[in-house]
This record gives structure tokens, C-alpha cells and sequence, in this order.
């Protein structure tokens, strides 16, 4: 009975001893580690070799301190004071559809357009790949003007985006432009290069162009049918309308047929490019990353030397380059090339460390009573090759004292820089030479126009002073459109090579040169007053540049064989 007061006693005593226990002091509160600069991955493979090696002893790791620097980071009640992760980098396509702002339009002829690329999934597919090279560039010059990026797809429509292409009217380039409206925009074209064909200076030419017609009429699907069909073919239209009080819009002028197809091509274009799973095609990814560099040279080169320097197949090189004539890059004091973005610096410290000539071609003059068969045998070059490396057409003659491009003799390697710099070249008219008779009201301008030549041309073929004309007065023209109607008719296409990527380098023997297919396109309507009153050469679907027939094109190419004789007597070119 003793025994349970006793054990009633040490339990009260135990229950008051906690009850009276001083205070336990808080923990102090965790310091948050210094947040150090994270170690180079060389440092981390290191570490993780060591962790995972068997011999090794364990290394002691704070994985502690780690995971306390990483949890918080992605804790809710801290993630306000973070900087967010940037997006993946999306896909070009995307960034493009999302700058879509030319209203859009429907009906029959876009469905047209829609099943015509949704059967030919191949050419699609060789439209994107040559896109890809030059698209980024284009959108984001756009996008720097804050201009809709539906018209970075409109290269499509002009050319496919061939750089090369080349129509019947000489428009050339992926944005087609004819040889006046290059000239009126500043693009120079040369015996040695054609600034039409140069992506960079082509593309900001083109939009200044587009910047313009907008100005001008206020809506975009009225600038694009301008840009097709020329300012003042749509200014007289929308006039029209407003005398008699009709609808001023796109839908509702009255146009030719490629004008009237030309919006509803582009309109297709940005259908299957907003849903091609749709059509059943299939568009390959377009990084929306630049895809080239620009490297500024101040030396002459060889096309094929300046890709051997840069580690590019030579075809990649003109397809980033496609604005040189010749097969050597000269006539200017300094000239921009562009290269894939990983190879331009590779190209850069190459160039500085050669010390060897970079030019295997020379001047030659051609002497009295010489022919260009005998200039080729001397050289070891077929006539062809000669004609192809000095754009002279198979028609062509040249006369004495002509400076010719030729390879350079053996042991005159060093001196062929210098006989370049020292010679004059001159270009030599292409196409079929003819006579126009003027007709009441034409200029110079407007045949200059019709023709897809310059008033200086036309000038120095006829021993012109001044631009007075007479009707009835026969004018001496060069050129390869021939036009059944006056200007308002529209060219035929054809399909032609413009560029150094048409020439191969001259080997012993008499094999012609290789010649690619470009595509015969569309040209732009020239800006220049007055008003250009022409349409655009429309391309063939069955050329290499893949660039699609326009309603009516090929009744139209039909009626200018036959009435050719009607623009004049072919005589032999000078």
C-alpha cells in the first residue's frame, strides 16, 4: 500500500519538471548560401567523372546547399522576382503567321490556287528549301518596318524564290525586278554584277517599292495588284470605279488575268502556310535565326576559289551569291559576300592568311580580224564558254578592240589582278534584235518600258541626242520580249539563266558549258514616271524555278510567236 503514494509521488514530481523546464531558444533561422557563379561544363563533366568513377574515393558534395539554391527558385512564393526563361525559339513559319495583316480574301480562285500546290507537293518542297536560305532575312526586314509579313511569301509568287530566275521580260531576282525599275531603285547592274539578283540590296529595294504603292493607294491588296500590274494601270482602275461610283477595292477593278489571279496565289500561299497539314503537305521547319553572315572583301576573286575559302559546294556559294556575272568577283573597290553564319569567320581568317592570287582569269582585247573561235582555241575553251563567261549571246557580234574575260596563261597568274583592273568591259546586248515603228503618243520611257530596256539603251542603239519622236519612225531595239499588242498586252514568259552560276570554269576540249534552268518569272512594273502601262511576265509551271502559269499565259506566248513579225524585220545583231 506504501508503494502506489510513492509512485503517485515521482509521477507529480516528473509532471511538474515539465511544466517548469526554461524555454528551448529558436533555432536560428537558415542563411541562404552565397549563390556562386555556376562551374564551366568542362568543370561539371569532371566532377561527374570522379562521381562515377569506381576507384576514386567519394568526393564530399553540399548537395544540401545545392538543393536549397534550386528549390526556392522554382517555389511559387519567389517566382514574381524572377526572370522568366525565354521561349524556345519558334519556328519561322509560325513568327510569319502571326504577322499576317493583308486582309484576306476567298472564292473560286483561291481554291484554285490551293489544290494547284496541294498536287505538286515536290515543288512546294523545292520552294521551302531554297526559302530557307533567304527567308529569315526578308521577314525580319519587314518586320524592322513594321509592313505585313504576308509579303515576305510573295518571292514565292514572283519567283519561287529562285534567285536566278530570269524572265522573258529580263526581270530577274526573287522579287523580279525589271531592268528600269532596278536602275530607278538604285540597283546597278554591270558587266560584272546585277544588283536585282543581290538578296540584300534586292529585298530592301523591293519593300521601299511596296512602301510606296501603299502610300499611295492606302491598301495593301491594292499596293500588291501595283506592284503586278504597275501603279498606273491601277490608278486608271480605281478611277474608273470612282467615276462611276462603283466599289474602289481589289475585288471590284477591272484587270488582267494575272493580276486578278496574283492576290489569290498569295492568298493560298498563306493558307497552306498557316494549316498544311490541311492540303496534305508538308512544310520543312525554317529556324527563325539568321541564316547568313555578311563578310565585306576589298580583293578580286574567283567564284570558285572564294567557296573553296569558305568550305562551300560552289552552287551553295551563287546561291547565296547570285548577283555576279562573271566567274570572277570584281568591278568594285568592295563588295559584300554572304556565307552560311558558321562559315563566315572560318572564310574571313582564311582570307587573311593567303598570300597566292586569287584570280585565274585576264583581260583580252580582241584584235582586228579575230575571231571568237580563235580567241577560245588559243585559251582552251569552247566558243560557248567564251560567248557564256562575256554574256555575249549566240547572235552577238563583237568587234575588234573588245575586252574579252579569258583564263589567265600559264605563268601570268600574278599579272591577271592587274590586266582586270586596268581594262574597260562592256555589256553586250542580249536578245533578238528589231525594228519598232512609234505609234502617236509613245516615248522613249514607254517603249523603253514595253521592251524591258533603258531610254539610254534606246538612245545609243539609234544615234539619239534627243527623246523627240515622230509616228511612224523606226527605232532599233534589243531585247527579248516581243509584244503582239500595245503596252497593256502582257510578255511572254521563257525560260533563261542569268548569273555566274550559269558558267562553269573553261577545261581544255570543246564541251559546252552547263547551263541550270531558271525560272522564267514575273517582272515588277517600274515606279519611274511616267506610270509604267505594263504587266509582268508570267512564269511557266514547267521551268526549274517552279514559278506557276497565270490563266491565259500560254494562248498568250502562242500569239506573240505568231504576230512577231509585226514588231519589225529581225536584223543581225551588231
Amino acid at each position: 500500500m506504501r508503494l502506489r503514494p510513492f509512485l503517485a509521488f515521482v509521477a507529480a514530481a516528473a509532471l511538474a519538471g515539465c511544466a517548469t523546464a526554461p524555454p528551448v531558444a529558436p533555432a536560428p533561422e537558415p542563411v541562404a548560401p552565397a549563390v556562386a557563379a555556376p562551374p564551366p561544363p568542362e568543370a561539371v563533366a569532371a566532377e561527374a567523372l570522379v562521381v562515377t568513377s569506381a576507384t576514386a574515393p567519394m568526393p564530399v558534395i553540399a548537395a544540401t546547399p545545392i538543393a536549397k539554391q534550386i528549390v526556392p527558385a522554382f517555389s511559387p512564393d519567389v517566382a514574381a522576382d524572377l526572370e522568366q526563361l525565354p521561349e524556345p525559339a519558334a519556328d519561322l513559319w509560325d513568327r510569319i503567321v502571326k504577322g499576317y495583316a493583308v486582309p484576306d480574301i476567298d472564292g473560286a480562285l483561291v481554291e484554285k490556287w490551293e489544290r494547284w500546290y496541294a498536287e505538286r507537293p515536290d515543288y512546294v518542297a523545292r520552294m521551302v528549301d531554297r526559302s530557307r536560305r533567304y527567308l529569315y532575312h526578308v521577314v525580319h526586314e519587314i518586320d524592322l518596318r513594321g509592313m505585313p509579313l504576308d509579303i515576305a511569301l510573295l518571292p514565292m509568287v514572283e519567283s519561287a524564290f529562285n534567285p536566278r530566275a530570269l524572265s522573258t521580260a529580263r526581270a530577274a531576282g526573287i522579287w523580279q525586278f525589271i531592268p528600269s525599275t532596278g536602275r530607278h531603285y538604285g540597283l546597278e547592274q554591270n558587266f560584272w554584277y546585277d544588283s536585282r539578283r543581290d538578296v540584300i540590296a534586292a529585298t530592301d529595294k523591293a519593300l521601299d517599292y511596296l512602301q510606296k504603292l501603299f502610300g499611295d493607294f492606302s491598301d495593301w491588296q491594292l499596293a500588291l495588284a501595283a506592284y503586278n500590274w504597275g501603279e498606273g494601270n491601277v490608278a486608271r482602275a480605281v478611277q474608273r470605279n470612282r467615276e462611276r461610283r462603283q466599289p474602289e477595292t481589289y475585288e471590284a477593278l477591272a484587270m488582267p488575268d494575272e493580276t486578278r489571279n496574283y492576290l489569290p496565289k498569295l492568298q493560298a500561299l498563306k493558307n497552306i502556310v498557316r494549316d498544311p497539314e490541311k492540303y496534305g503537305l508538308v512544310l520543312a521547319d525554317v529556324p527563325d535565326a539568321p541564316y547568313f553572315a555578311a563578310v565585306r572583301v576589298t580583293r578580286k576573286m574567283d567564284v570558285k576559289r572564294a567557296a573553296e575559302l569558305a568550305e562551300l559546294p560552289e552552287d551553295e556559294f551563287l546561291a547565296l551569291n547570285p548577283q555576279h556575272n562573271r566567274p570572277v568577283m570584281a568591278g568594285a573597290d568592295e563588295f559584300t559576300i554572304l556565307l552560311p553564319i558558321d562559315k563566315a569567320e572560318l572564310f574571313a581568317a582564311k582570307l587573311d592568311l593567303h598570300d597566292q592570287p586569287l584570280v585565274s582569269w585576264q583581260a583580252y582585247r580582241l584584235k582586228a580580224k579575230e575571231s571568237l573561235a580563235q580567241v577560245a582555241q588559243r585559251f582552251g575553251m569552247s566558243v560557248e564558254t567564251l560567248r557564256a563567261v562575256n554574256g555575249i549571246g549566240s547572235r552577238a557580234r563583237v568587234g575588234a578592240g573588245h575586252t574579252l574575260l579569258v583564263p589567265a596563261e600559264s605563268g601570268r597568274i600574278e599579272a591577271a589582278d592587274a590586266s582586270l583592273q586596268r581594262a574597260v568591259f562592256t555589256a553586250v546586248p542580249q536578245g533578238r534584235t528589231f525594228y519598232h515603228t512609234v505609234r502617236r503618243g509613245e516615248t522613249l520611257s514607254s517603249i523603253g518600258r514595253r521592251y524591258g530596256v533603258s531610254v539610254d539603251e534606246l538612245r545609243s542603239w539609234n544615234g539619239m541626242r534627243q527623246s523627240a519622236l515622230r509616228a511612224g519612225q523606226q527605232l532599233r531595239v534589243t531585247s527579248d520580249v516581243v509584244r503582239t499588242a500595245p503596252p497593256r498586252g502582257k510578255p511572254r514568259s521563257a525560260v533563261a539563266t542569268s548569273g555566274a552560276g550559269s558558267i562553269r570554269t573553261p577545261q581544255k576540249g570543246t564541251a559546252k558549258p552547263a547551263v541550270r534552268k531558271a525560272a522564267p518569272d514575273r517582272r515588277s512594273a517600274t515606279s519611274a514616271k511616267p506610270a509604267p502601262t505594263t504587266g509582268r511576265a508570267q512564269p511557266t509551271a514547267a521551268s526549274s524555278s517552279d514559278a506557276p502559269l497565270a490563266s491565259g499565259q500560254e494562248r498568250n506566248a502562242r500569239a506573240a510567236k505568231r504576230a512577231a513579225p509585226t514588231a519589225g524585220a529581225a536584223v543581225p545583231s551588231r
